[in-house]
Order: C-alpha cells, then structure tokens, then sequence
C-alpha cells in the first residue's frame, strides 16, 4: 500500500500550531469522567500560561513605576537643545565625506563627554551635522564646546612674537589670542594619550586643573624643553585653537610624561577642556547655521496631550465593543492593559540600558499599535461569533475562532512590522523613532495574543461563556445556530424527493 507524504507531521511551526489546535478541539470524548478529566487537563496549560502572564506583569510594573522616571523622554518632549552644525574647510576647498565621517564621530564623542543622557548626532547632507542634547538650555555653550577645532599646541613663550599678545600674558591676562604666524609651536595635541580632571594641586580656590598623559616621543620632546627652560623658569603656551589657555612657568624638568594644565579652571571649563582633547583635532571648521532649544514646559504639555489620545481613543474603542460585543469586551479590555503593561515595561528596560528615548513620532507610534492591539482582539471575537452561528460549540468555537483570528492578525502584523523595521533601519531623526515604538508594539500584541487572548476566551468557553450566554453576548448567535440546524433537515427532506440523496 502506498503511504501519503503529504500526511506526515506538520512542516512549520505554524502548521505545528494549527494541527495541535485541532486535535484539541477534539479531544473530549469518553465518558463524563473522561471528559471532566480532559476538560480539566485542558484547562491546565492555559490556567499556567495566564498564571505566568501575571509574574510577567508584575515585573513589567515595578520596572516601568512611575514612567515619567524610568521612560527616557527625547529632546521634544523633556526639552533641550538641537543644533545644525555646518562645516568647512579652513584653507576653502571642498569637505569630502571621509572629513565629515570623521568630524561626525569626534563630535559624538565630544557630545557623550558632556555626560547628557539620550544624545543624537546625524550627518544631514554632505556638509552638515545634527546635534541635539536633551536637558541643554544653551545653545552657544553647548557648540563652543563640540564644534571647536581643538588645534591644541605647546609653545615657548620665548618662541612667541606677537608683542601685544607678550604683555597681556605677562600682566596676568587671560585667554589671549595669538596672531596667526607669530608662534611656532614644539608640540601638538597629538602626542596626548589620555586626559583627566582633578582637582588643582596646592589650590584651597576650588580651580581644577587638566593632567595631560603624553605618549613616548612627546614625553622625550618635552622633557628636552623643560630641561631647557627649568633653571630660568621659562614659560611653556598652553595654546588651543590660538588662544593662550595658559603659561605656567617650568619649575623642574618634566621627564615622566605627565603634564599638569592649569589656568584657574572651575570644573566645568575643566571638563570643557578634557573633551576637546580627548577628541582630537576636527579635520573641519563646524559653525551652526541654526538652533532651537525646546523649554520643557511645552514638552510635557505635548506628552500630556498625546496620553490623553491615547486614554481617549482607549475609551472610544472599550465603549464600542462593550455596545457591540457586550460581555466579551471585557477580554479586550484585558488585552489593552496587558498590552499597555508588557509595553512600558519593556520601554523601561531599553530605557536602563540607554537604547530608548521616548519623542512626539515614537508616541505616535504607540497611539498606532495601540489600536492595531485593539484591531487584533476584534478579530479574535469576531471570529469566534462566526464559529457559534456556524453551529459549532461554544468550546470548539473558542478553540477555532481564537486559531483563525490570530492567524489573520498575524499576516496583518507582518505586513506592518516590515515597515517600521525598515522606517527604523533606514530614516533618520524622528521617524526613526516611530519606527521603533511602532515595531515595539507589534511584538507587544503577538505576546498579548499568545499570553492572553488565547488562554483567556479558551478558559472562558469551557462553562463560562455557555452558562450566561446573554451576558457574554452570543445569545442571538446561538439562536442563529439553532436556526440553521432547524432549517438543515427540510434541506435534506427536499433532497430526498428528488431522488439526489439515492443517486
């Protein structure tokens, strides 16, 4: 006898499913005893799987409590600044792409040092960069500080020709700029290996200064020049971009490599002053050609705004399928709130790790997969109301309505969570971040489905639904079932007279 192929086990993990779904909407034969065993073991892996949903939740709660701190907010919403930064070359000819390449990812660098949470940069065409710091309120500081060339020099002050420039330092000025030509420099900034700020030696004023590790050669050319200037305490030009940071006199020979920058820095010129050179030198001149900074007031009043969609149209939706679907709108109710809750939590988690910031696009991403959660749990009753007035039992029905429904919900999703990978993968700025909530969500509502609306009205249709029919509102679909088993038997009555049921 031949075998069908065909009839082997199920090739894919949705098949698999199928054909479990199935077999248990089969498996209730026997006798009462059987069948309040079978019933009971049936019951079991949805009672477990709604059991795990609850510890699921929980965590989700106390990882999400209270949102407004554990839910990162992007500059549009806790408020900040955002600047286009546009370069150039100092000599006039073209930036390529591998100068913006590289001035993209020093002033990412300078922009992570300033310590702000939830920082963008994005290179926008071919010769201007996106910054944008969440909880910045100065525009003008924030670019003096990533957008310098950091050109940092080391100069004699004996090498120094600008008269003018000589007295100022020489009477105690500050931040004196030097005429280009005037100096030749022994030393760049090149030659540094890392930085770190502490606070100034021998200074009860609170000043800070910058220790400056140099590597091998620049360590051997500045010991050869503090051997030179240490018996007469000559001066050494602490010179970035031009600008005399500071001249401290050679007291001894420094042979070890470690330089000690000071200028009476507080803190945070301290800080300033560490990035800059940690960075490196911008093979580019940045200046902003525009700026906007967002107050935080209008922010929260945006986010307050888009909760309140959001709380609204959940509103509209639950009081429709209440009108509509009576009893059953309470299990999609019970999916929004296990939707809303596996959702923030999950916004809570990427936000500890710094992989989420919540902007205006991204909420309306959220406002969408709300309502597509939404769309999805309709699909499921509905279908389970087309599988009662078919004449098939509530419990069957359950079993097939819940089968059907999600799998069309899931090609529905699919279609979606194509998009808002590639919205997410490909776009810039905040259309990536409608991208990612709205991904975000479609992966929510497949654990919803799972987790929830299947164990739920699977539970629910083993006595509950069929006890209070009215409540759950399927009375007038079992009343249209009994309708069409009634009018069954005549169907066949008139086959019989004519002979087709012999033929």
């Amino acid at each position: 006898m031949a075998t069908n192929k065909g009839s082997s086990t199920p090739k894919t993990g949705v098949d698999r499913w199928k054909a479990s779904e199935q077999s248990g909407g089969r498996s209730s034969r026997g006798t009462k005893g059987g069948v309040a065993r079978a019933r009971s073991s049936q019951r079991r892996p949805y009672a477990f799987t709604l059991v795990a949903l609850v510890v699921i939740l929980i965590a989700c709660a106390v990882g999400f409590v209270p949102p407004t701190e554990r839910i990162t907010q992007g500059l549009d919403i806790r408020g900040g600044v955002s600047v286009i930064l546009t370069a150039t070359k100092p000599d006039g000819s073209v930036v390529t792409p591998d100068d913006m390449v590289t001035a993209t990812e020093i002033v990412q660098n300078r922009v992570n040092a300033l310590g702000a949470a939830e920082t963008s940069v994005q290179q926008q065409g071919t010769n201007s960069i996106l910054v944008q710091i969440p909880g910045a309120t100065d525009a003008d500081a924030a670019v003096q500080t990533i957008g310098r060339t950091g050109h940092l020099e080391f100069v004699r002050l004996d090498a120094i020709g600008d008269a003018d420039a000589l007295a100022k330092l020489q009477a105690g000025g500050e931040n004196v700029q030097l005429k280009q030509g005037t100096y030749t420099a022994f030393m760049d900034g090149s030659s540094i290996k890392s930085c770190a700020v502490a606070q100034a030696s021998a200074s009860a004023t609170g000043y800070y200064s910058v220790n400056v590790s140099l590597d091998g050669a620049g360590a051997k050319t500045f010991a050869e020049v503090t051997e030179e200037l240490a018996p007469t305490h000559g001066q050494i030009a602490i010179v970035l971009d031009g600008v005399v940071n500071s001249a401290p006199a050679v007291q001894n020979v420094i042979s070890d490599g470690n330089v000690s920058i000071t200028g009476n820095f507080t803190l945070d010129d301290a800080k300033a002053l560490k990035t800059v050179l940690d960075s490196g030198s911008l093979p580019v001149t940045l200046s902003y050609s525009e700026s906007r900074v967002v107050g935080p007031t209008l922010g929260q009043d945006s986010l307050r705004q888009g909760v309140e969609a959001i709380a609204i149209g959940a509103a509209i939706v639950i009081c429709y399928l209440f009108f509509f679907y009576q009893g059953l709108g309470l299990l999609t109710l019970g999916s929004l709130a296990v939707f809303g809750m596996i959702y923030l939590g999950l916004l809570a988690l990427l936000s500890r790790f710094g992989a989420f910031a919540l902007t205006l696009p991204g909420l309306a991403g959220i406002v969408l997969t709300t309502g597509s959660a939404a769309d999805s749990s309709i699909l499921v009753l509905e279908r389970f109301r087309e599988e009662v007035r078919m004449g098939r039992s509530v419990r069957n029905a359950a079993w097939g309505g819940t089968r059907e429904g999600i799998t069309t919900s899931l090609d529905a999703d699919a279609v979606q969570l194509v998009t808002a990978l590639a919205l997410f993968f490909m776009a810039v700025g905040p259309v990536k971040g409608f991208g990612l909530t709205t991904a975000l969500g479609i992966l929510c509502d497949l654990v919803t489905m799972f987790l929830f609306k299947a164990p739920a009205l699977r539970l629910l249709a083993m006595g509950t639904i069929q006890a209070h029919p009215k409540f759950w509102g399927i009375a007038n679909d079992l009343a249209e079932a009994e309708e069409l088993k009634k009018s069954a038997p005549d169907a066949r009555a008139r086959g019989k007279k004519g002979g087709v049921a012999h033929a």
